[in-house]
């Protein structure tokens, strides 16, 4: 890995006093190895600034001018001004000011509700594997701030992580499930029930061809690097990936759509790369016919046997041809059950909107990510190509009865808008999420056992309704979990089921496997990003300290950044709260 180059911006808040460049050059020259040891950039990266160095210029960058001091490095007011932040390593980031999330739009997260099991035994739902949501609250966070509530769902923070599931043996039965249960550590009285599913992973050689439209925004707002021109990088390193039975075509909307690459040989990358290299921002955003022309151009090269799938780049407030997002909505889930499915890519920050995104995602059988960097471009593009392109199943849905004689209470981890009906479960016109090529994903249920003296809903002046008398055939079982999926290109869906058994249960977290531990503390983490009132005492030191018993291999080190990660979002929390006494 090269050093990337430092540069200082010229500072834009108004009485700057000449300390501040003098801290600054002080902080990049600590971080700068000497001349001799230039060679060994390779190997070693900038150290982190320590707390008191971070004081010292942060202190150094607000002090105001002396009376009488030379204004002459001062600009108008209405220029930006220079915001500081350090990134989940600790190292000065010049360049991520704080995000306005004013113009972003976020789903409803309310966290789901308690339900009492002698009332309500049944939980459904659609299962989830965006990740956006992580790439989105790290962008706050390393911006120095903490995310909106509504921006963190926690599901797609466990799910960002990759675990080691066992898988099945076969892909016509192409999941395998994993079941623990453990103590939580944020409730002595509870437990965790933890619902691991491991998808078949295709080999490379049977990997389907893949028919794949570019559907990118060139309108004025995407012009900037983290925009336009990380979209291009990133797209760049996908078609790298592609082989010769594969088909790329490229449209663009901005005041009007332009087809700028017809459906061409992923081979030819000469073509490809040379078209993404030329694209410009630039006009308004209105793509008239923009989702129109991507789904024509796709069915020009339908591959019947292989995936046929637009991928929406953009950055955020769009407008695709149909202004009223339900007619959208309809439009694509039109357009899916013709075998075309739709993904999409967000950049960039300031108009993300979150809410409409993860709608058209979800009706187009498709990923919804957020890129902020060229590393996550890659871990979606490259590194989990498989998953994001190439489904293994679709309509999957999951269903959990908990038994009334060992389970008094419980409540769902996150999934908050993939709730189904119960009736939905065994309906299979009811859309639900897809899973790709070699996905894992994750659930968690917090539960009450009928035998702790605790309980989340108080008692009634008459009683909750009878609960069913115990059957000693059921004595062993905590819940029973059922898996509904339909294999591509099927309309009839298929059934996996399995108990849970208490004998799954570990005495304490600490003998559960690591990546169970790992997945519990992001979703302590998550819980206490989005202020949830179930965690009482347990914080942002709690998950750090729970995270870093489970790191694993981590051979990409995302699990070491998720803990810096909670580390700095405990950091903001404290000065947050410290603020508000």
């Amino acid at each position: 890995m090269t050093s990337p180059s430092l540069r200082l911006p010229i500072l834009r808040r108004s009485g700057v006093s000449h300390l501040a460049l003098i801290a600054c050059g002080a902080w990049l020259a600590s971080c700068s190895p000497p001349p001799e040891d230039q060679t060994n950039l390779e190997r070693e990266e900038a150290p982190a600034a320590s707390t008191d160095q971070r004081q010292t210029i942060v202190e150094a960058m607000v002090m105001e001018s002396a009376p009488g001091q030379d204004d002459s490095v001062k600009l108008q007011e209405t220029e930006p001004q220079l915001e500081m932040a350090f990134d989940a390593s600790g190292r000065l980031n010049m360049f991520a000011p704080p995000v306005d999330p004013s113009g972003e739009r976020y789903p409803d997260a309310t966290p789901n509700p308690i339900h009492i099991v002698a009332a309500e035994p049944v939980s459904t739902f659609s299962i989830d594997v965006d990740t956006a949501a992580y790439a989105n609250t790290r962008r706050f966070l390393e911006s120095g701030q903490l995310p909106p509530a509504d921006a963190v769902r926690v599901e797609e923070l466990i799910n960002y992580f990759d675990y080691t599931y066992a898988p099945p043996n076969d892909s016509k039965v192409p999941f395998a499930t994993a079941v623990s249960v453990v103590p939580t550590p944020w409730n002595d009285a509870a437990q965790l029930v933890h619902i691991g599913i491991q998808g078949y992973d295709l080999v490379e050689e049977d990997r389907p061809a893949a028919n794949l439209t570019f559907l990118v925004d060139v309108s004025g707002s995407m012009n900037s690097d983290d925009k336009l021109g990380l979209l291009v990088q990133g797209l760049r390193l996908l078609v790298g990936e592609l082989g010769e039975d594969d088909t790329v075509a490229i449209v663009t909307y901005a005041g009007g759509v332009r087809i700028a690459l017809p459906p061409t040989p992923g081979s030819d990358k000469a073509a490809i790369l040379g078209v993404l290299d030329s694209l410009r921002a630039g006009g308004s955003t209105a793509g008239a016919a923009g989702l129109e022309t991507a789904y024509n151009l796709a069915y020009q090269s339908f591959n019947v046997e292989g995936v046929n799938r637009i991928l929406l780049a953009t950055d955020g407030d769009f407008n695709v041809g149909i202004s009223d997002p339900d007619l959208l909505e309809q439009e694509i889930a039109r357009q899916r059950e013709s075998g075309v499915y739709l993904s999409v890519l967000s950049f960039g920050r300031g108009n993300l909107n979150d809410e409409v995104t993860q709608r058209l995602a979800q009706n187009g059988n498709g990923n919804a990510a957020y890129i902020a960097s060229l590393l996550e471009a890659k871990k979606v593009l490259v590194d989990e190509l498989g998953g994001t392109l190439f489904p293994i199943a679709n309509d999957v849905k999951i269903q959990v009865e908990f038994n009334p004689a060992q389970v008094a209470e419980y409540r769902l981890l996150g999934y908050e808008t993939r709730i189904l009906e119960r009736e939905d479960f065994d309906n299979d016109t009811v859309d639900a999420g897809e899973i790709g090529n070699g996905h894992n994903v994750t659930a968690i249920y917090e539960i009450v056992p009928v035998t702790a003296q605790f309980r989340w809903m108080g008692e009634l002046r008459y009683g909750e309704a009878p609960a069913t008398e115990p059957d000693d055939q059921f004595s062993g079982e905590l819940a029973y979990l059922k898996i509904r999926y339909k294999l591509p290109g099927e309309d009839t869906s298929n059934l996996i089921s399995r108990p849970i058994a208490s004998e799954q249960a570990f005495a304490s977290l600490e003998e559960a496997p690591g990546d169970v531990r790992f997945s519990v503390a992001v979703a302590a983490y998550g819980q206490l990003l989005r202020n949830d009132a179930f965690l009482h005492t347990y914080g942002f030191d709690d998950v750090v300290d729970l995270a870093n018993t489970a790191r694993g291999e981590d051979s990409f080190g995302y699990r070491a950044e998720f803990i810096r990660l909670a580390d700095l979002a405990g950091t903001l929390s404290s000065r947050w709260s410290a603020l508000n006494e």
